[in-house]
């Protein structure tokens, strides 16, 4: 599935639109759950995982990304309950 926060392949932090790379906001074990809901975007390499501002460095970029994943799924797919249940843990 498409992102459900982006139409554009542009960098969601900086905007960017060269070299993106597609981002799973819930990586590992739920990355199958994040592809199949559309919990996705795009970074920059710099914002992806080229610097120490990337997303899998940094800790409050992460979190920030998580918290707006859960929340659009809250308010679109289910419950915290259901949410947990698919991607482990709440991050809200």
């Amino acid at each position: 599935m498409k992102s459900v926060f982006q139409r554009d392949k542009e960098c969601w932090v900086c905007g960017m639109n060269r070299d993106c790379h597609e981002h799973h906001i819930f990586g590992g074990p739920c990355r199958k759950a994040s592809e199949k809901r559309g919990l996705k975007i795009y970074l920059c390499p710099g914002h992806h995982n080229m610097s120490d501002a990337g997303i899998h460095f940094n800790e409050d970029l992460d979190n920030q990304v998580k918290t707006m994943g859960q929340k659009y799924y809250e308010s679109h797919y289910g419950s915290r309950d259901q949410f947990r249940s698919e991607f482990i843990r709440s991050y809200i």
